[in-house]
C-alpha cells in the first residue's frame, strides 16, 4: 500500500506543471526621451513594471502609465483577414531587412492596437522561440492561417526562401482581400439603401398616414383611389407589423442556419449567384482571378502542380470552380497539360486557358497566371465601379417614387379640395 502511494506521488510529481499564460493588456504611457522631450504612446504588455523596463531600454523615462480601458475596444475587436495580411507584410519586410524572427514578432506585437491580435502574435512567438517551425506554429491557429498559408510557409522554410515566400503570401492576401472588399461594396451599397427605404416607408405608413386619415375623416367627401390604397396599406401594416417583423427575423435566422448546415443549399446558392445578371459576371471573374492568383503563388513557391491544385480548390470560394479544379487535378495527375484540363471543364474563359498554355510552353506558368489574375482583378474593379455608378441614379429614382408616392397620396385630397373651392 505504501509502495502504491509512493508510486502515485512519484507519477504525480513527474507530471509537468501547466504553464500559466499571462494576459496581455494595452497601456497608455507618458514620459521623456533622452533629450527631455515629452512623449507618449500605447504599448501592449502584461504589467506596468515590465513595460517600464522595456521602455527604459529604449531610453524613455516613464512618468505616467495606466491600463487602457478595454470595455468597448478590446472585447469588440476581432482579428480580421486584413490584420493577417498586414502581419505577413511586416514579417516579410523585417526578415528581408535581417531582423531575427522572434524580435520581428515582438516589434509587430508592440505596434498593433488590437490586444487580441497582439496575444495571437505573442503565442506564435513563444512557439517559434521554443524550437517549433513557423509553419507548425501557425497551423495551431487554423481560424486565422488556413492550409494554403501554412503550406506556403512550410515550403519557404524547407527551400530557404522564407522571406520571398512571405512577400508573395502578403501580396496574395492583400490582393485577395481587396477583391473581396470590392465585391462586398457592390453588394452592400444597394442592400443598405433598400433597407433604409423600407424602414422609412414603414415609419411613414405607421405614424404619418394615420394622422392624415383622421384629417380626411372630417372632409365629408370621397377620397381618391390612390389615397384609399395607401390608407388601406397603412391599416394592414398597423394590424400585422409585429407578425411581419417576427416573420422577417425567423426567415433571416432560418437562412443563416440552413446556409451553415446544408452543403447542397450552399452549392445551389453558388450556382445561382453565377447566373445572376451583372452581379454573376463580377463573381465569376473574381473567382477566375482568385484561381489564377492562388495557383500562381503556390506554383512559384515550388509546390508541385497536383498538390497546388488541392490548395487552389479549397480557396476557390465557389462550388462550381471547386468541382472544376478537382477535375483539373485528376486530368493533370493522368498526364494532361493544365490548359487542356482547364478547357475540358467548360468553366474557365478562353483568355485564362490560352495564357496557361503559353506559360506551360515557355516555362513561366506562374508569371502568366499572375498576369491573368491582374487582368481579371482589374476587370472586377471596373465592373464594380460601373455598377455603383449605374445603381446610384436607379436607387434615387426608386426612393423618389416610393417616398414621393406616399406624400402625393396624402396631399392629393387636399389639392382636390382646394380645386373645388
Amino acid at each position: 500500500m505504501a509502495q502504491q502511494t509512493a508510486v502515485k506521488r512519484t507519477s504525480s510529481a513527474a507530471k509537468p506543471a501547466k504553464k500559466k499564460v499571462e494576459k496581455i493588456y494595452p497601456f497608455k504611457w507618458e514620459g521623456k526621451d533622452r533629450k527631455g522631450t515629452k512623449i507618449s504612446g500605447e504599448i501592449q504588455g502584461t504589467n506596468q513594471a515590465l513595460i517600464k523596463a522595456q521602455l527604459r531600454k529604449q531610453g524613455i523615462l516613464v512618468t505616467k502609465i495606466n491600463k487602457k480601458s478595454t470595455l468597448f475596444s478590446a472585447r469588440s475587436k476581432k482579428i480580421k483577414p486584413l490584420d493577417i495580411a498586414f502581419f505577413t507584410r511586416q514579417l516579410a519586410t523585417m526578415m528581408a531587412a535581417g531582423v531575427p524572427i522572434v524580435q520581428a514578432f515582438e516589434i509587430i506585437a508592440e505596434g498593433t492596437a488590437n490586444p487580441n491580435f497582439a496575444k495571437l502574435i505573442n503565442e506564435i512567438k513563444t512557439d517559434v522561440a521554443s524550437g517549433n517551425t513557423l509553419a507548425a506554429s501557425l497551423a495551431k491557429h487554423p481560424q486565422y492561417f488556413d492550409d494554403l498559408f501554412c503550406n506556403l510557409v512550410e515550403s519557404g522554410e524547407q527551400s530557404g526562401r522564407l522571406e520571398s515566400l512571405l512577400d508573395r503570401i502578403a501580396t496574395y492576401k492583400e490582393k485577395t482581400e481587396a477583391l473581396k472588399a470590392k465585391i462586398k461594396k457592390a453588394m452592400t451599397y444597394p442592400i443598405a439603401v433598400v433597407v433604409v427605404a423600407v424602414i422609412v416607408t414603414a415609419i411613414l405608413l405607421l405614424k404619418v398616414v394615420p394622422q392624415f386619415k383622421d384629417v380626411f375623416a372630417n372632409f365629408g367627401a370621397d377620397l381618391p383611389g390612390f389615397t384609399l390604397m395607401v390608407i388601406g396599406l397603412s391599416e394592414w401594416l398597423q394590424a400585422w407589423w409585429f407578425i411581419i417583423l417576427i416573420g422577417l427575423i425567423v426567415i433571416g435566422w432560418g437562412y443563416t442556419q440552413i446556409n451553415r448546415r446544408s452543403k447542397p443549399f450552399r452549392d445551389a446558392q453558388d450556382r445561382t449567384l453565377l447566373k445572376a445578371p451583372i452581379v454573376g459576371q463580377i463573381i465569376y471573374e473574381a473567382a477566375v482571378a482568385r484561381y489564377a492568383r492562388t495557383l500562381s503563388t503556390t506554383f512559384a513557391a515550388g509546390v508541385p502542380l497536383v498538390q497546388a491544385l488541392d490548395s487552389v480548390a479549397g480557396a476557390a470560394g465557389n462550388v462550381v470552380f471547386y468541382n472544376a479544379v478537382m477535375g483539373i487535378k485528376q486530368d493533370v495527375s493522368a498526364g494532361t497539360q493544365l490548359n487542356f484540363a482547364m478547357r475540358t471543364t467548360n468553366v474557365f474563359p478562353s483568355l485564362a486557358i490560352q495564357m496557361a498554355g503559353i506559360g506551360e510552353e515557355s516555362g513561366n506558368l506562374d508569371g502568366m497566371l499572375e498576369k491573368v489574375a491582374d487582368f481579371y482583378e482589374a476587370e472586377v474593379d471596373n465592373k464594380v465601379d460601373n455598377l455603383t455608378t449605374l445603381l446610384e441614379p436607379m436607387i434615387m429614382s426608386v426612393l423618389g417614387v416610393l417616398i414621393g408616392g406616399l406624400i402625393i397620396a396624402m396631399y392629393l385630397p387636399i389639392f382636390q379640395l382646394g380645386a373645388v373651392v
